[in-house]
């Protein structure tokens, strides 16, 4: 299996819109973040976790010309807003399945109301094909995948595990009984937005107790905001198998 983080910034990427702080005018490429998505490809099959609105940019610099699916972790903007971009797909493929909790297919369906609008559709509207997902495991494609309930905030979002992979993002606390839907895996990909704590999501320390706790063999952070620091700077402070990910990073497991 082989993983693309296509993003690894928060819901304002990096650099911000406007904003004169150091790691946004930083010329180190890993500091230059796309909102948070990551492209899962093993046999002849792709999928992308998130679909944000940098989409269509990040599908063109992985060279990404077929996608399986969408699966979606909540339905926040920065995991969203680009699904209309999903149409060069759909027009040569079909349509696109999308697996979310009914919660997040609801929000998407009144967001992009013409996607789903089956009278008087619009000719060069995308087709989907909307799969509800529960808490339960499902499979794509002989791939088994569990959903791991997460709390950001007050809201119940998905993390997914991929056999011996779990991507969790957005996690501000995360109950035992997931937890234990997480131990063993070899690969952990866990959200730490900044060094000093916040409402939503884990800090730095957060972070790296989560991963101490599950101690894979590997982890890596991603949902990582400019207020981290610079990418060299703060990968340097690290655990030996714990990385900053970044944009356009490419890993097997």
């Amino acid at each position: 299996m082989k993983v693309t983080f296509l993003g690894t910034g928060t819901s304002q990427g990096i650099p911000v819109i406007g904003s004169d702080h150091p790691v946004c005018r930083s010329e180190d490429p890993r500091d230059r973040r796309l909102r948070v998505s990551v492209l899962i490809e093993w046999d002849n099959f792709s999928y992308v976790v998130d679909c944000g609105p940098d989409f269509r940019y990040q599908m063109l610099r992985a060279g990404c010309t077929k996608l399986n699916g969408i699966i979606f972790t909540h339905e926040h903007s920065d995991h969203v807003a680009g699904l209309d971009d999903i149409r060069p797909f759909v027009f040569r493929q079909g349509d696109m399945p999308l697996y979310a909790h009914k919660r997040v297919m609801n929000a998407i369906k009144r967001r992009f109301d013409y996607v789903f609008e089956t009278e008087n559709r619009y000719a060069g509207a995308p087709s989907v094909d909307p799969i509800e997902i529960t808490d339960q495991p499902f499979q794509l494609n002989g791939l088994a995948v569990l959903p791991i309930n997460v709390m950001h905030n007050t809201l119940d979002i998905f993390g997914f595990r991929f056999r011996d992979f779990t991507y969790i993002t957005d996690a501000k606390y995360i109950e035992p009984a997931e937890i234990e839907k997480i131990r063993g895996t070899k690969v952990l990909v866990v959200n730490a937005l900044r060094e000093s704590r916040h409402v939503s999501h884990f800090s730095l320390e957060e972070a790296i107790d989560f991963i101490k706790l599950i101690q894979p063999e590997r982890a890596y952070i991603t949902h990582i905001s400019h207020v981290m620091g610079f990418h060299a700077e703060v990968q340097e402070r690290l655990p030996d198998n714990i990385y900053l990910a970044y944009d356009n990073l490419s890993i097997t497991i």
